[in-house]
């Protein structure tokens, strides 16, 4: 999640976000990024960078690249830019430019999926990426999508044109209709899958619910209330 105009604490963080396993998570700083283990809890790469911040990480696994977007202060790669980053090689080995910013970026072995302010973009996994589809959505400042990392289930799913739905389209069959899923009657506020990619959970922007659908029939399962006052959650 993005934590630069929320945390108070003036400690330099930027963003923490987990792996696809949330066997490791990661943070991007106002002077570079940090990959931590969760157990046991122990820092696992630190790349300082004296020029510059990382408003955005997004591990693949426990593999050498790490997708990163500049953030902060003092960005130190341009907040319109994709860079694929190999730890082994200590640079990074892979640029996408957009005409604006990019507000989250998801990886898998196969795809990398950049979330802009109104589209999303897909593209292959390879030195030099090509771009395969692109999916128009709601206005998309939270960068909100979710892409399964299970290599038998390509599920994308990101906020529909429609307020409060989910699309969900399957990047190995895009000649498939797209399931649209009515969650919720406002805008929303976080989506997740579980790690197969069969249940799909959404909140809103008033966050007192949390409902969980099937990703093949788009069918409601259970649906959670956490409180009658409005909250932000958080994934």
């Amino acid at each position: 999640m993005n934590l630069g105009p929320v945390s108070g604490y003036s400690n330099g963080l930027l963003y923490a976000g987990w792996n696809q396993d949330q066997g490791c998570f990661s943070c991007g700083m106002e002077n570079g990024f940090r990959v931590y283990n969760c157990d046991p809890l122990k820092e696992k790469e630190r790349q300082d960078f004296t020029e510059g911040g990382i408003g955005y990480v997004e591990m693949l696994f426990r593999c050498n690249y790490l997708a990163v977007v500049g953030g902060g202060k003092n960005p130190r790669y341009p907040p319109n830019k994709v860079m694929v980053w190999d730890d082994l090689k200590k640079k990074h080995v892979i640029e996408l430019e957009f005409s604006s910013d990019v507000k989250a970026v998801k990886l898998r072995r196969d795809r990398i999926v950049v979330v802009l302010e109104n589209v999303i973009k897909v593209y292959t996994f390879t030195q030099n990426p090509q771009q395969l589809h692109v999916f128009e959505t709601a206005p998309n400042n939270q960068g909100l999508c979710v892409l399964c990392p299970n290599s038998n289930n390509s599920l994308l799913a990101f906020p529909a044109r429609k307020l409060g739905h989910v699309q969900i389209v399957d990047l190995a069959n895009t000649e498939k209709p797209p399931l649209d899923i009515a969650g919720h009657e406002t805008a929303l506020s976080c989506i997740a899958l579980n790690l197969q990619g069969t249940k799909l959970a959404t909140t809103s922007e008033k966050g007192t619910l949390i409902r969980v659908f099937d990703t093949s029939s788009g069918q409601q399962l259970h649906e959670l209330r956490r409180g009658a006052n409005n909250a932000h959650i958080y994934w």
